[in-house]
């Protein structure tokens, strides 16, 4: 049983303890409880800066009872109800463009993490007519969103500050990623051109507008491949330990490179997750021994050579072998109906349309 000095301490810890609903935005609001509490409004924020791990400035707001629960500033932490609800408001630093001062700059930002990215093993698109800005994290478009606002109604530009720049930039290299594994400068130019077009808060002094984005974008296209190698991605691995500036060993950098030729979609995809080089053997060879059959099941080829492209396109693209080494080993390619998936997988278009429609639109009159 507890003794009457225990449950004093226990009440003293409990009077000592705030519980708070904390609106981070709209889609985030957190029942977060702090064990002291703080002595001024500075404490509090610096408390929820650490708890949140928020990279960036903001001041709070709550719920009066007073004035039938409005937000109101909050300046004084006495002020607090019981159970308070806390709304958290980004401050957007601002800044006038100027020669010495934009708003961002033609290196790539220093800071970067470890964390290696999600990606999806095979691409369903080519590269897109118009780059479509990708969503970034909450507190990032809610930034976005205000620097915009601010922008169109007195010219105002966003003071970029690395961590905001690691964001965008790292969302658009796994955005690009999902369309090609070697962009070219012309490539980082449209997604640079539409992200000032999207985001006019963050167009620059210069002439373009948008020339530091796309430097700012190439150089972080060779960091995120470098974690992609990381991670063991065949199409950026193919063209690993060439020789650099620091390294002696190794082919020469422009020696050899294996990169997808034009319209190659899916140039040397992964294999399927929870299979190796091994499973994928025995499932081509289960297809050449369907193909000896006088009327092979279609289905099965096609579920097989499916579940074996990775393998066939190592082949391809690391071993080049001659094309009677093809017919012996993958002979279902050489079919009518094989072909046209083929070209589906490496390519992502149906070739028999563009064929007749190619066809249709080449006929005089």
């Amino acid at each position: 049983m507890a003794s009457s000095g225990d449950i004093q301490q226990q009440q003293m810890a409990e009077l000592q303890t705030i519980t708070m609903r904390v609106i981070v935005s709209e889609g985030d609001i957190r029942k977060m409880k702090m064990t002291t509490k703080p002595d001024t409004v500075e404490d509090l924020i610096r408390w929820l800066k650490d708890a949140l791990q928020a990279n960036y400035n903001f001041v709070l707001q709550y719920q009066d009872p007073k004035f039938n629960n409005e937000l109101c500033n909050l300046t004084d932490v006495s002020e607090l109800p019981g159970k308070p609800t806390i709304k958290i408001i980004p401050l957007i630093d601002l800044v006038p463009v100027t020669e010495q001062s934009e708003s961002c700059s033609d290196t790539i930002s220093q800071v970067d993490t470890e964390i290696l990215p999600i990606v999806s093993p095979n691409r369903s698109s080519q590269w897109p007519e118009k780059f479509e800005i990708p969503k970034c994290s909450v507190d990032v478009e809610y930034r976005l969103r205000q620097g915009n606002l601010l922008n169109l109604k007195d010219g105002s530009y966003l003071k970029v500050t690395k961590e905001l720049k690691h964001d965008i930039l790292q969302t658009l290299a796994e955005t690009i990623y999902t369309f090609k594994a070697y962009p070219q400068k012309e490539d980082c130019a449209a997604v640079a051109k539409s992200l000032v077009q999207t985001h006019p808060c963050l167009k620059e002094k210069r002439s373009s507008g948008w020339e530091g984005w796309k430097n700012s974008i190439y150089f972080k296209i060779g960091n995120y491949s470098n974690k992609l190698r990381k991670m063991g991605r065949l199409d950026v691995i193919v063209n690993g330990g060439k020789r650099g500036r620091h390294t002696t060993g190794g082919d020469h950098p422009s020696k050899d490179l294996k990169r997808p030729k034009k319209g190659e979609l899916n140039f040397l995809p992964d294999y399927p997750e929870g299979m190796g080089g091994h499973n994928l053997e025995g499932a081509r060879q289960v297809l050449v021994q369907e193909m000896m059959k006088t009327k092979p099941n279609s289905m099965l080829v096609k579920k097989e050579m499916d579940a074996t492209f990775a393998l066939r396109r190592q082949e391809v693209v690391n071993d080049k072998p001659a094309i009677n080494q093809m017919v012996q080993r993958w002979p279902a390619l050489f079919t009518e109906s094989e072909v046209y998936y083929e070209f589906s997988r490496v390519v992502g278009k149906n070739l028999r349309e563009n064929w007749f429609t190619r066809l249709l639109f080449s006929k005089p009159g």
